[in-house]
């Protein structure tokens, strides 16, 4: 087995996930996961944890969910108990076939995630971790050899985390201090407030709030939005490509919106619920080591030169203590990407924190 799967599992298991003797640890495993599901098992025996596996198939959950009236039970008991008596899930992606569910029906796909709300919430009570095996399927849809792909995945994941996470920092200061950030560039100028909000240092652990492997953006739970904003960077939404993505917001929700590929997919999407047509998070992509986009949102909103936005749910990690139950709430957390590497700026507070992808604190940035 390649080195790099070890590599890959003891990072998740001891930075990630911080598995210790007795835990309780769910494995959600992909079809083409195998080789890390068997690296990361051993890791967790290793530390005398326990561990329950589940196969986490694409074309399973499109079988079953094409297949069902409609009308899904809300939060199976069975299910929920799972997690709700978990210490940690982690869930090793990489499927077959990365379109599988394109021709779900939207309104059974947006029914049953409705009535897993409980579900769900249960899952990120615990110190839920996600990562991705490198798959042939991963590297055709990020247009690259399978071994070139296997390059990248692994220079974005196996790197020093301390690190970043201290020059993450300097963001996170930033957005914990600010009230409001503008983020300008063709085609957006987007204003939100951040004022009573906490800022998460995304390293990738659950020591910090972080339950992404690789991760390396900061995050926050924006709120009272105005203006416009363009997504220029194309991704794969319920299995379908969306391209060049505009969304207008006013008093908080998004009032018009257009898309030049797969319009209908971002309709549905708004369509799930209330919250849905709400941001729930601003992110600022910090990782270096994600150095060109692949079409896999695990990796491209944590590139350097990336702002993201995501309309639907929000995370409690980005509220004060007790009041978690003010973040948005919906049944759907879809991020969109846009490039800010030429011609945009990023204020907070009215002060330029990044102009054309580069930060202040950064050699060549220009106030």
């Amino acid at each position: 087995m390649d080195e790099r799967i070890h590599e890959h599992a003891k990072t998740l298991v001891d930075w990630s996930a911080r598995i210790e003797a007795g835990d309780d640890v769910v494995l959600s495993v992909s079809e083409g996961a195998h080789d890390l599901a068997v690296a990361v098992a051993e890791e967790v025996g290793a530390r005398d944890a326990n561990v329950l596996t589940l196969y986490d198939s694409d074309e399973v959950d499109r079988a079953h969910t094409r297949a069902h009236g409609g009308e899904f039970d809300e939060d199976p008991e069975f299910e929920r108990a799972l997690y709700e008596n978990a210490d940690s899930v982690l869930r090793l992606g990489g499927g077959r076939n990365t379109t599988a569910s394109a021709d779900v029906p939207s309104e059974k796909r947006q029914a049953k995630r409705r009535s897993r709300s409980g579900i769900r919430e249960a899952r990120m009570d615990t110190d839920w971790v996600s990562t991705v095996h490198p798959t042939r399927s991963l590297a055709q849809q990020a247009g690259m050899s399978y071994e070139a792909y296997q390059e990248f995945v692994y220079e974005a994941v196996l790197r020093d985390w301390e690190e970043l996470a201290d020059e993450m920092a300097k963001m996170k200061e930033l957005l914990d201090a600010g009230s409001e950030v503008r983020l300008v560039k063709e085609d957006t100028d987007l204003t939100m407030s951040i004022e009573g909000r906490t800022a998460v240092n995304s390293a990738a652990s659950v020591a910090y709030d972080s339950h992404n492997l690789p991760s390396g953006e900061v995050f926050t739970a924006p709120y009272a939005t105005e203006g416009e904003v363009f997504f220029d960077v194309p991704m794969t939404i319920n299995s379908q490509r969306v391209r060049n993505v505009h969304l207008t917001f006013e008093d908080g929700e998004v009032v018009d919106f257009s898309a030049e590929q797969n319009e209908s997919v971002i309709a549905d999407v708004l369509d799930t619920d209330e919250g849905a047509k709400r941001l729930g998070e601003l992110g600022i992509g910090m990782n270096r080591g994600i150095d060109q986009f692949t079409d896999s949102i695990l990796f491209d909103e944590k590139m350097g030169d990336t702002v993201h936005l995501a309309v639907g749910r929000a995370y409690g990690s980005n509220f004060p203590p007790g009041h978690e139950d003010e973040a948005n709430d919906s049944a759907v957390h879809v991020d969109m990407i846009t490039d800010v590497s030429e011609d945009s700026r990023m204020e907070v507070d009215g002060e330029v924190v990044q102009r054309n992808g580069t930060f202040r604190w950064e050699d060549g940035f220009e106030g």
